[in-house]
């Protein structure tokens, strides 16, 4: 307790030192922390994008639909197996569709289409259609008209209260054909979806591909990434053939394998930022020890103990790493926290880039405890382990060395 005391009363005999030090030690766990709240919020992005734009995170097919995705590989609606779902208390909604393709044609103008069944209401909660609206106004349930992606409806020279005739094959090859009243334009971040999906009430489009109370999937939610994985391994043990259960991570494993690519790539940078942050407090470290010199001299000559004056020391640098990452654990979570809530939109080619790969333009911050915990405790441990170098020094002097300087 004693050498606890002395080493914190030697922290504030040079109070320009103990500063220096320790405002390194916390811009290191803020600019860390910067670092990894932004690398996990673009992940969070990504999924996000993913889950809540289309796939949600978990969804049930007929076993070779993913395959093929032919509505013929469509199944029946099974209130027991939705009875099913619903007493699983990880999962929060159960959203059915019906998916499959036809040619939307407008006057001599004629396009390729995904036509998504749905239930207006239960999408919604999804998707947020209902606020990407452009022009017009959103499916009320049971609605005979249809929501059209706006790139769409340029090309096809539409505009609400105009008539879409959609024309394609329906279940087991039988035509399909209807007309139907454009109720709106929606403008969704993933480009892609603009440019060829229509939305059509569920129970119009199993009349459209007369596919009576048909679906191609059920799409589950859940509150996040976590609980997904909880929940996955129950529903694929309890739900077997005809029945295929999918994560949105083995449905879209590109984008699993983009994140994991990406973690590595961010562990190198990150580890450079580490040895940029180790040899900074390291330089103020060798000239604290460069600098007190005569000052252990004297003290081993007054009869400290050189292991004792070299603990003493050790502790000074363990007080300085506590008061630093304290200090930046603190300052870090304001930063983080404004930009989680103000994203950094992005410009030009790179808004263009990250807009045709279907992303909102915009780098995204995470708001998670284990983004302050690791860099916490990462800047910690690299100070402790720099805080044996004065303590070596240290048991190396001699009264006489030291004592000249």
């Amino acid at each position: 307790m004693r050498l606890l005391t002395l080493a914190w009363r030697n922290l504030w005999r040079n109070k320009n030192r103990t500063f220096i030090t320790v405002s390194l030690i916390f811009l290191g766990v803020i600019l860390t922390s910067l670092m990894g709240a932004m690398q996990e919020g673009s992940y969070a992005s990504m999924v996000k994008n993913v889950v809540n734009f289309y796939s949600g995170y978990i969804q049930i097919h007929q076993e070779e639909y993913w395959e093929d995705k032919n509505i013929n590989n469509s199944f029946v609606r099974d209130a027991k197996l939705e009875e099913k779902l619903s007493n699983i208390k990880q999962i929060k909604q159960v959203i059915p569709r019906l998916e499959s393709f036809a040619l939307a044609s407008s006057g001599n103008n004629t396009k390729g289409a995904m036509i998504m069944g749905i239930n207006p209401v239960k999408e919604n909660n999804l998707t947020s259609i209902g606020n990407k609206i452009t022009q017009g106004s959103y499916l009320k349930p049971e609605d005979d008209g249809v929501l059209i992606g706006y790139e769409l409806a340029n090309k096809l020279q539409l505009n609400t209260g105009d008539t879409l005739v959609l024309l394609g094959q329906g279940y087991h090859g039988v035509t399909a054909a209807g007309k139907y009243p454009v109720r709106g334009l929606f403008k969704q971040s993933n480009p892609n979806l603009n440019r060829r999906l229509i939305y059509l009430d569920i129970s119009k489009a199993q009349d459209l591909y007369s596919a009576e109370n048909m679906l191609t999937s059920l799409v589950l939610m859940v509150d996040d990434n976590k609980k997904m994985k909880e929940v996955l391994p129950i529903l694929k043990e309890n739900i077997k053939s005809p029945y295929s259960v999918m994560s949105w991570e083995e449905m879209f494993p590109i984008i699993l394998q983009q994140i994991e690519s990406d973690r590595s790539s961010a562990l190198v940078m990150k580890g450079i930022l580490y040895i940029v942050i180790m040899f900074g407090i390291f330089g103020t470290v060798m000239m604290m020890v460069s600098e007190r010199k005569k000052e252990f001299g004297v003290m081993m000559a007054v009869g400290m103990q050189k292991y004792k004056l070299a603990v003493v020391v050790f502790i000074e640098m363990i007080w300085m790493g506590i008061l630093g990452v304290l200090a930046g654990f603190v300052g870090s979570m304001p930063v983080v926290a404004y930009f989680y809530h103000n994203p950094i939109p992005l410009t030009g080619k790179g808004a263009e880039w990250m807009a045709d790969l279907g992303f909102e333009p915009f780098m995204f911050f995470a708001w998670e405890p284990s983004v302050f915990v690791n860099q916490v405790i990462a800047i910690l441990v690299i100070t402790v382990f720099i805080s044996i170098f004065p303590f070596i020094r240290i048991l190396g002097l001699t009264e006489m060395k030291a004592l000249k300087g």
